[in-house]
């Protein structure tokens, strides 16, 4: 692929922000090994400054300079997919991670169980009395169905 030959240096000299998230995938294997990140650390540091100098300077906009960063945050999220370095490499570019739509519901429902179990530890013990506190009848069925299977 063409990409392998173009250095940090060339795709900042060219404008060629779009290639930034390609570049950083090179670094797939140390970052989902979770070892000898370095390399990556110091490119991502590399584009971040170089971006940031470009801002200043006019050359980037304030939505062009959010957009690449929440780009090159999206693949270094999808590439980590959860360990441990992911928090440090996507903080570089000043972002947070990334949660999406399915991981959002995961854990909204996460939370929802979470919440009907302490109610029903609390005492409700019974559809209609998780019901009256706000539950959804779906979900808190589907919980008192399977904590009677547990105990």
């Amino acid at each position: 692929m063409i990409l392998d030959s173009f250095t940090k240096e060339y795709i900042i000299e060219k404008r060629l922000f779009a290639y930034i998230p390609f570049y950083i995938a090179r670094y797939e294997k140390e970052i989902v090994s979770e070892k000898d990140i370095n390399a990556a650390v110091k490119d991502l540091e590399y584009f971040r400054d170089e971006m940031y100098k470009l801002h200043e300077q006019g050359e980037l906009g304030d939505i062009e300079i959010v957009d690449l960063m929440g780009f090159v945050n999206t693949i270094i999220t999808h590439i980590s997919d959860g360990n441990s370095v992911e928090e440090r490499l996507v903080n570089i570019m000043g972002g947070t991670v990334i949660e999406t739509e399915s991981e959002r519901l995961m854990r909204e429902a996460r939370e929802d169980v979470f919440e009907i179990m302490d109610a029903i530890n609390n005492g409700a013990d019974t559809l209609e009395a998780l019901e009256e506190l706000g539950y959804k009848k779906d979900v808190a069925k589907a919980v008192l169905k399977k904590m009677q299977k547990v105990v």
